[in-house]
C-alpha cells in the first residue's frame, strides 16, 4: 500500500471526460457495541427541469446529463445517545448543504474547484456549530463529537474533505492509497518523529481524536485533497471499526478481488466481525468505470 502525498496533488488543466459510477454502503454495530453510532450516506446530485406546460410532447422532468456524486463517513463519539446523535447532525447539516447551498455544477476551471473545497469546509464548520450548540442545550449529551469524511465527485475529479479517524482511500492499478490523515494524538507523535509507525498501531493512546466536529472545543480543521479520477478506480471510506480489525494490506486484498461494491462492503464488514467486531463498522466503496 502506499502513502498519498502526491496524489492529493494528481490535477490536470483540463477536465477528464465523465465516469460511471457504481457505489454501495454498509453499517454494522459490530460484536461489542450496544448500539451504532456510525452514518453514511450515498447521494447523486443532478439537474432537473419540471415542465408545467408545453406545446410539445417531452417528459415531465427532465434531467441534465451532469452528475455529482457525495459520498460520506461519520463516526459518532460520547456513548450511550450522544454519539449517534452527534454523527446524524453533521450528516443532515451536509445533505442540506449539498441541497441547498452547494454550487456543484457551476465550477469547471481551477479557481472553482479551490472553491468546492472552501464550501466543504464551511459545511463542516457549520455541522461543528451545530453539534456544539445541541451539546450545549443537552448537557447530557456534553462533549459529543463525530469524525466526518466526505467524497464528493463531479465528472472525473475527487474532492475530499476529513475530520478525524475514519479514513478514505483510492485503489488504482491493483495499488491502494490512503488519501486521509487520522486526526489522533498517536498519528501526531508519528508525524513528529516521537513514536515509531510500528508502535502506533498499539498503543493505548492511539484512540485519542485530536480534532473532531463538535467534541470539548468548538471549532475545526478541516483536511481536504483533490484529485483526478481514472476508469478503473475505487474509492473506500470507512470507519475505524474497519481498520482496526482489518489490516490495509487486506482491505487492498479484497478490493482487488472484486469491483463490485456490494460485494466488497460484505467481505469487508464481515471480516472485521470475524477478526473480533470490536467497534461499530462503516464501509462504502464507489467504483469508476469509463461510460460505456
Amino acid at each position: 500500500m502506499s502513502d498519498s502525498a502526491t496524489l492529493s496533488e494528481i490535477v490536470v488543466s483540463e477536465p477528464m471526460p465523465a465516469l460511471a459510477v457504481r457505489a454501495y454502503g454498509m453499517t454494522d454495530p459490530g460484536r461489542k457495541r450496544p448500539t451504532n453510532e456510525d452514518q453514511f450516506l450515498i447521494a447523486e446530485l443532478t439537474k432537473a427541469m419540471h415542465v408545467q406546460q408545453a406545446s410539445l410532447p417531452q417528459p415531465k422532468t427532465q434531467f441534465a446529463e451532469e452528475r455529482g456524486h457525495l459520498f460520506v463517513v461519520a463516526d459518532g463519539m460520547g456513548g450511550r445517545e450522544a454519539g449517534e446523535h452527534a454523527s446524524a447532525l453533521a450528516v443532515e447539516t451536509i445533505e442540506r448543504f449539498a441541497l441547498n447551498t452547494l454550487k456543484w455544477f457551476f465550477f469547471l476551471k481551477g479557481t472553482e474547484e479551490q472553491s468546492i473545497l472552501e464550501e466543504f469546509q464551511h459545511a463542516l464548520q457549520q455541522a461543528d456549530a451545530r453539534v456544539c450548540r445541541e451539546a450545549a442545550e443537552h448537557p447530557e449529551w456534553s462533549g459529543m463529537g463525530t469524525t466526518v469524511t466526505i467524497a464528493y465527485t463531479f465528472g472525473a475529479r475527487l474532492f475530499v474533505v476529513h475530520v478525524g479517524d475514519s479514513r478514505c482511500y483510492l485503489m488504482r492499478g491493483g495499488e491502494m492509497h490512503r488519501i486521509t490523515r487520522d486526526h489522533t494524538f498517536v498519528e501526531e507523535m508519528v508525524r513528529l518523529g516521537q513514536l515509531q509507525p510500528s508502535e502506533a498501531a498499539n498503543h493505548r493512546l492511539r484512540h485519542v481524536i485530536t480534532n473532531a466536529v463538535g467534541g470539548d472545543t468548538k471549532g475545526v480543521k478541516v483536511e481536504c485533497h483533490r484529485l483526478e479520477l481514472e476508469p478503473g478506480d475505487t474509492v473506500l471510506l470507512c470507519s475505524d471499526g474497519l481498520t482496526e480489525m482489518v489490516a490495509d494490506e487486506r482491505i487492498q486484498a479484497v478490493l482487488q478481488a472484486t469491483a463490485d461494491p456490494r460485494a466488497a462492503c460484505e467481505l469487508l464488514v464481515a471480516e472485521a466481525n470475524e477478526r473480533g467486531g470490536a467497534d461499530n463498522i462503516t464501509v462504502v466503496t464507489a467504483h469508476f468505470d469509463a461510460l460505456g
